[in-house]
């Protein structure tokens, strides 16, 4: 049971309270899968915030999310951990909705500073007096944005904690006896409560603030010749650590320091990620983000999971290495996730993982492209978006041959709205001279990316979900339109593993004595224009059904090449995501909630034949 008020519990009921709260999350991630090795790593950390601050009032950005697993026990939330990114659950990340002590939501990376500094000068403009962190896992520290908030942040005098929650980033470390020595002394209490009593005394005069400064510089001069310089104090930072991420009673000491600091903090903490459970410790890059898993032994209970379309990729990018392609393969931070760990280990002088920094990816990929290498740039839909200016500007204003394996396209399924590739189809869409292929069974993803990458020119992407194939198995072409089914009532196009629906949709209109045509794009860009206007022509009838949201989506740009030939009497539906985020679940019942599996397809087809 979680104490109501935390900042009254003693040092010793501190440290049970981080033990009970690592049981508690292992349990429940074992259960549901989830992120359990950042969780795990802040658990000291967390505790520590919620003893000092008050988070229905005082704001607590994490960055990413990932890491607040223990802050939605502590806020009242363990007894909903066991429908931890389930439908109607709890979120697998910080969600205002959820509760009001999750600050903001979270789910890329890198902007926790900015948004914390945004909430900060928001308080100083309204006259408000609530203290505003930000958790910043040093992972984000590989994003760009991380350090345009920094600079902001150090320079901006505004009361801001940043807790940097290092792990393992390649930090560089005071060196020297003297030099530890000293680092030890600046953090010990006797000295931070002396600082705090000098500054306010010599606070109250004007020869006291000018003995201040002097002592000030003169401190400085001496602790610069001795230490390494600290970035984040050049930033203007009061810069605190490194200190040991994994001592509640002393962490909470040093954030009751910070609070009373009318200044920019950087408290720098050093964690063990996963710790506490031996599996995550030994293994952290595979228990950051996991399924179900057996707790006594971490062994996951899909361990015979079969091929994925993300292992499909990186298989094929193998073999085009084999053949003698000069390629090379980018991904930012997600090598695992993209398939990418055997192309890593075979080929690591062809294997850039850049971190969270999609923009830079993508634009490393356009000077690779041209000085003739062909970069294939392995990266999440919802990531891609942050490259986008990257693609009009550096890549496709050139015409470079840069080849995007588009992961996660469509419904994610369990993190949730955050995640879903929902927006690739519509500003892919836009960028001129972009090619767009849509695969629907492996063996289409390995014909259709073996063609981006040895025939095609300019900019190509290959979009492709997350997990397996469905029913539908075949090689249908690379481009243009197939006709999978025959039929004179209606047409339904689909395209990528929407084409599995499709079909499904089909066979229960057939039940109904509705024959329906069903066409599959094999590329969405361009579109094959010609193919689609004569098939639907046969039915007089058509609705495109796809996984993505509506505004862009591949129905209205048919709608509209449709008018603009003329043809304004098909009776016509779309079926999609809508204008709206979806909410975390599996994609089976994700796609039924929002009306694009087979059934909900087939009913929308009725709808359209009765249109008159």
């Amino acid at each position: 049971m979680v104490p109501e008020r935390l900042n009254e519990i003693t040092d010793l009921q501190a440290r049970l309270l981080c033990d009970q709260l690592r049981e508690e999350i292992v349990d429940s991630v074992s259960q549901t899968g989830g992120h359990l090795a950042s969780s795990l790593g802040v658990v000291e950390a967390t505790v520590a915030v919620h003893r000092v601050f008050d988070l229905e009032t005082d704001r607590l950005v994490f960055d990413v999310g990932h890491q607040c697993y223990a802050h939605k026990i502590l806020t009242q939330r363990g007894g909903q951990m066991n429908s931890l990114r389930k439908l109607g659950g709890l979120s697998g990340f910080p969600k205002p909705r959820e509760h009001r002590a999750d600050a903001f939501i979270a789910g890329h990376a890198s902007n926790a500073v900015s948004v914390a500094l945004g909430m900060a000068r928001a308080r100083t403009r309204n006259a408000e007096t609530y203290s505003v962190l930000a958790m910043l896992g040093d992972g984000a520290m590989t994003g760009g944005l991380a350090y345009e908030g920094l600079s902001d942040a150090g320079q901006s005098g505004e009361q801001l904690v940043v807790i940097l929650n290092d792990n393992g980033m390649s930090i560089t470390k005071n060196v020297g006896g003297m030099a530890q020595h000293l680092a030890q002394q600046r953090l010990k209490p006797q000295y931070l409560q002396f600082k705090k009593f000098y500054r306010r005394a010599t606070g109250r005069t004007a020869a006291g603030r000018a003995l201040y400064r002097f002592t000030h510089r003169a401190k400085q001069a001496v602790k610069n010749a001795v230490l390494h310089c600290s970035m984040f104090e050049d930033m203007g930072f009061t810069y605190l650590g490194p200190v040991d991420g994994h001592d509640v009673n002393y962490l909470t000491r040093l954030l009751r320091y910070a609070k009373e600091l009318e200044c920019p903090v950087l408290l720098h903490i050093k964690t063990v990620k996963g710790k506490g459970y031996a599996p995550a410790e030994q293994e952290p890059d595979r228990f950051h983000g996991v399924g179900p898993f057996r707790r006594e032994d971490g062994l996951p209970f899909d361990a015979g999971r079969g091929e994925s379309f993300s292992s499909v990729f990186g298989q094929t990018l193998c073999q085009l290495v084999q053949e003698g392609e000069n390629l090379a393969a980018i991904t930012a931070a997600m090598c695992s996730g993209t398939g990418l760990d055997e192309f890593c280990r075979r080929y690591p002088q062809r294997f850039f993982d850049v971190g969270i920094a999609e923009g830079h990816a993508v634009a490393m990929a356009a000077g690779m492209a041209k000085q003739r290498l062909t970069p294939v740039a392995a990266i999440y839909s919802t990531f891609l978006q942050r490259a986008y200016d990257m693609l009009i500007h550096d890549v496709a204003i050139q015409g470079l041959h840069v080849v995007l394996g588009v992961d996660r396209a469509g419904l994610s399924g369990e993190d949730g709205e955050t995640h879903h590739g929902m927006f690739d189809v519509a500003y892919l869409s836009t960028v001129p001279g972009m090619k767009i292929y849509c695969p629907a069974s492996f063996e289409e993803l390995r014909q259709m990316l073996r063609y981006a990458v040895c025939k095609c020119r300019g900019p190509v992407a290959v979009r492709y979900p997350k997990g397996g194939e469905g029913e539908f198995r075949e090689m249908c072409g690379i481009e243009g339109t197939a006709v999978l089914r025959n039929g004179r009532d209606i047409t339904i196009i689909a395209y990528g593993t929407m084409i599995n629906e499709a079909l499904d949709a089909a066979r229960r209109l057939e039940e109904k004595g509705i024959f329906t045509q069903v066409l599959k794009l094999n590329s969405i860009v361009p579109l094959d224009m010609d193919a689609i206007a004569d098939g639907v022509r046969q039915t007089g009838r058509l609705l495109v059904a796809e996984e993505c949201a509506d505004s862009g989506c591949v129905g209205r740009r048919i709608a509209a090449e449709l008018t603009l030939r003329g043809m304004n009497g098909v009776r016509m539906g779309l079926v999609n995501l809508g204008d709206r985020f979806v909410q975390h679940g599996t994609v089976a019942e994700l796609r039924q909630l929002c009306g694009i599996d087979g059934a909900s397809i087939c009913r929308k087809a009725l709808e359209v034949m009765a249109g008159g």
